[in-house]
């Protein structure tokens, strides 16, 4: 994956260069501009040879595993390209220092003098080693390395298919069986149809796919199985599919001769063709010529990607998740002591085995690795203890060698964008939950996102991650009510492949404290220990970009001694760790892009934080900052600042509280991202300036601020989420004159409403077709107010939060379409809802709470044969009666009869 390095650097040089023009425009010292003109020119000559690098490093990486002589080279090449952008950074860094009065700045270019000619001659050894690599591997030559990728794709191809069903591993897949049989067997008709088994590799798809073929073809006259390779040729397909059918193809040379006798020999017969790992959904398209429409074709598609997978007909599309512990058990066993009549695990092995067991998480392909390696070895406590130490440090090659050969294709198919994203997420700690938006502000600040068309780096950012998830590289854990990834993580095998990745390619190194480590041109660093000894050879190594902490105790002291020698470092996250300041070499980070502080005790941000003109991304959520230092207003390429602070007190989760910001705010035009501020006439003003605003959130909002304030508003036209936060819950607010974008999405208001402008405001409201979250806390909605709030009919999320203050609420049955999650909190005067038939037909969660005249259960919510949870919490005793469940069979209240088709029912 040196490519990616490559791209990212070319980008860089690109940049570098783009500053040529202005420099040379201003007056320069004769020597200075000697100098610089030498320099100019050696990484102009830098980046024309990264860019005729890169067609080689593409076909290369394909097979270097294979080829030792390019794997060398290749390392090679990955050093040089590191040590041309250290060269590139000093030199960014040292042309923009334009700090101080005119005499210092003289001295600083007279000083920069010996700089530039020390950094040319840099590039200038740099490049003289290259040429000497270049000289012992004819590096540029692609002569042989098409057809060996290919070969190898096709060795690959050909050793998945040895993967056929045992019985033994039959395990967990009778209910999918049982459904793909019926696709393809049960009530056969007229017509094709395509059912596809989709899921990240190992998840046993193939094994699936393969004991139903042996089971039905003999239904079909005519049957084929086609392993897809990934750099499949149409001709060399339709040649194997003629091939598998028995098909005598003759002298026909051409796809077109290909299909039609292909056509011609299915025509009339009923027939069966399995495409086993396919990548994209193009081969599909390229052959379906080949096979009669008005004949009964019977197709089975298994692939990685959801892509893939769509091409599916309607409803004949199963996704594999990783197996249940019961059938992961059983499979071990089934594995490990295949040799023993009972197939059981010794009582004395138990707990080892489970410890085995933990670390498949549950892929089938894992689990039969390691259970085979177990069953060479001899079933003692000892033995074992000693491969899982093996195991679990990542010494053991043979390990997980079959998983390695089926996921690693995963990670070649990447476009090298997402490569680096991909090994970027393999820095978080085992089982880590990472959320959708820290993922791509870390992936934006690295560099990895660049803008397409018309969208925005968070869009193209979000693309990418769907994309990991599509292809089965990253597993989904919890989506929020529209659909979109809230949070994720990695399956652990894939983390020990990416780790095992990262390393090789000098990406990331992760340091736990459990076993000797060391390091050569690490660029990124996550560090998941308190025990610092083990990292002092790291000290001598300068060359790190990016340090992630996740180890909340960590010492100031150790922290401090340890970030020293990283002038580069361009990505410091420090989430969780429980310091009340930043060391001060912290503010001669010169490169920093990505300052993280999140849920730190850090209390005060010095003066010093503007020298750190480079940065990008201030994220101080939950930390302990009151207020901002007025040089945050001159750090002109922030995008993303979070600076949401917690209230003391003793209860620490009532709300959160604005930060006091600079009046300069205004000048930060770049940011995307402002949350949570305090208002104040000052600042007001001046947030008109920030039109690329796409996340704003203010608090401590005064009635006579709310002129200025929809001013504002009404100039962020990119506008996405936005939040208002009252004084408090008495003060009333404006805001008739709030126009809110069409790009508006979330709508956060902790206020009271004037009730003269509340459906003026909520009816221009229902003219935003993308505002699918609304949150109204102390609104005091009445039934008038609150039948507004029904013409929203994007609405995916609604909670209301001591905002009801009317008796009743009714809906109609037109109303809310979409939605799918409503909260009702504190509403103390509510005693009765009524749902007529047709309202709210999508809705899948419901929570009432805190309505103590609620004495019934909603009227109608037997129509909401969507909904799956429901939660009623702090409800009067009546109610509680009404909906329990008597011990005796059969004697279930009436109540709870309307309600007996949710699946979780929650009374608190």
């Amino acid at each position: 994956m040196a490519e990616g390095v490559v791209v990212l650097l070319i980008a860089k040089l690109g940049f570098a260069l783009a500053k040529e023009a202005a420099t040379f425009s201003t007056a320069l010292l004769c020597k200075e501009a000697s100098a610089l003109k030498s320099l100019f020119g050696e990484i102009r000559e830098a980046r024309e040879e990264l860019e005729s690098m890169l067609a080689y490093l593409h076909g290369a990486e394909r097979f270097k595993d294979t080829d030792e002589t390019t794997g060398i080279f290749i390392g090679k090449i990955r050093g040089f390209v590191f040590e041309i952008e250290d060269v590139v950074d000093e030199f960014t860094y040292k042309l923009e220092d334009t700090h101080g009065g005119f005499a210092a700045k003289m001295k600083k270019r007279v000083k920069h003098i010996k700089v530039w000619r020390r950094l040319t001659l840099k590039l200038q050894d740099i490049k003289g080693r290259l040429q000497v690599a270049d000289r012992r591997k004819v590096c540029y030559d692609m002569r042989g390395i098409e057809k060996e990728g290919c070969n190898n794709d096709h060795s690959k191809s050909a050793q998945h298919s040895l993967h056929l069903a045992r019985e033994e591993d039959l395990v967990g897949i009778k209910e999918n069986k049982d459904k793909l049989m019926q696709w393809l067997v049960g009530g056969l008709e007229q017509g094709s149809q395509i059912a596809t088994i989709w899921g990240m590799g190992g998840v046993g798809k193939t094994t699936l796919v393969d004991h139903v073929y042996k089971a039905v073809k003999m239904d079909f006259a005519k049957y084929a199985w086609i392993t897809v390779s990934s750099s499949y040729q149409v001709e060399d397909l339709l040649k194997q599919i003629a091939t598998e059918l028995g098909v005598a193809i003759g002298v026909a040379n051409t796809n077109r001769n290909l299909v039609e006798i292909i056509c011609n020999y299915l025509q009339g017969s009923k027939y069966l063709i399995v495409l086993d790992d396919v990548w994209y959904a193009d081969v599909w398209f390229n052959i379906r010529n080949a096979f009669p429409r008005e004949t009964i074709g019977r197709f089975v598609i298994t692939t990685r990607n959801q892509e893939v997978a769509l091409l599916a007909t309607k409803n004949f599309t199963i996704k594999l998740e990783p197996l249940e512990r019961d059938y992961a058990w059983q499979l071990f066993c089934n594995e490990a002591f295949w040799n023993n009549e009972n197939k059981t695990c010794p009582d004395e092995l138990e707990n080892l085995a489970q410890m085995f067991l933990d670390k498949c998480s549950g892929l089938p392909i894992a689990i039969a690795c390691v259970g085979r390696l177990l069953s060479c070895r001899h079933p003692t406590y000892t033995e074992w203890g000693s491969l899982y130490k093996e195991f679990e440090l990542q010494l053991s090659n043979n390990v997980i060698l079959d998983v390695d050969i089926v996921l690693k294709v995963s990670l070649e198919h990447l476009p090298t964008d997402l490569k680096n994203c991909f090994l970027y997420c393999a820095i978080f700690p085992e089982d880590y939950l990472f959320r959708r938006k820290g993922v791509i502000r870390h992936w934006i600040a690295a560099g990895f996102v660049k803008e397409t068309g018309n969208k925005t780096l968070e869009e193209v950012a979000e693309g990418y991650l769907n994309e990991l998830v599509n292809r089965s590289l990253l597993q989904v854990v919890v989506r929020n009510p529209c659909g979109r990834v809230r949070r994720c993580r990695m399956h652990d095998i894939i983390r020990v492949l990416a780790l095992a990745k990262s390393e090789e390619e000098s990406f990331c190194q992760v340091y736990n404290g459990s076993r000797p480590f060391s390091t050569k041109n690490a660029r990124r660093l996550s560090i998941q220990s308190t025990n610092m000894e083990q990292l002092t050879p790291l000290l001598y190594v300068t060359s790190l970009r990016s340090l992630h902490v996740f180890e909340s105790q960590l010492r100031i002291d150790s922290l401090e001694a340890f970030l020293k020698p990283f002038n580069l470092l361009s990505t410091l996250d420090l989430r969780g760790v429980r310091i009340k300041r930043l060391p001060k070499m912290v503010f001669n980070l010169f490169n920093l892009r990505f300052l993280g502080l999140r849920e730190t005790d850090i209390e005060y941000l010095p003066k010093e934080i503007g020298r750190l003109q480079n940065l990008e991304v201030l994220d101080a959520y939950r930390a302990m900052l009151s207020v901002l230092p007025v040089e945050v207003a001159t750090l002109r390429k922030l995008k993303y600042l979070y600076v949401v602070t917690i209230p003391g007190g003793a209860d620490k989760s009532v709300s959160f509280d604005g930060i006091q910001v600079p009046k300069g705010i205004g000048n930060l035009t770049e940011l995307l991202a402002l949350q949570l501020i305090e208002a104040n006439s000052e600042v007001l003003c001046q947030l008109g300036c920030l039109t690329k605003l796409r996340t704003f959130a203010i608090a401590k909002v005064r009635s006579g601020h709310c002129v200025d304030l929809c001013g504002a508003i009404t100039k962020m036209v990119n506008l996405v989420h936005l939040t208002i936060l009252a004084l408090d819950q008495w003060e009333v607010l404006q805001l008739e004159g709030l126009c809110l974008p069409p790009t508006i999405s979330k709508v956060d208001i902790s206020a009271q409403l004037d009730k003269t402008i509340l459906p003026q405001f909520l009816s221009s409201s229902s003219r935003l077709n993308n505002l699918t979250y609304l949150h109204l806390s102390w609104s005091k909605l009445y039934e008038d107010s609150f039948a507004c709030l029904l013409s929203l009919h994007g609405l995916v999320t609604l909670v209301l939060t001591k905002a009801y203050e009317g008796k009743e609420l009714h809906f109609h049955a037109t109303s809310l379409p979409r939605l799918k999650a409503l909260g009702i909190w504190d509403a103390p005067n509510l005693n009765r809802v009524t749902i007529e038939q047709g309202a709210m037909q999508n809705i899948i969660k419901l929570f009432l709470g805190d309505c103590p005249e609620l004495k019934e259960l909603p009227h109608g919510i037997e129509h909401l044969r969507n909904l799956k949870y429901l939660q009623l919490h702090s409800i009067s005793e009546e109610l509680k009666q009404k909906v329990h469940v008597n011990e005796k069979p059969n004697e279930c209240s009436e109540d709870w009869m309307k309600i007996s088709h949710v699946k979780w029912v929650e009374v608190l």
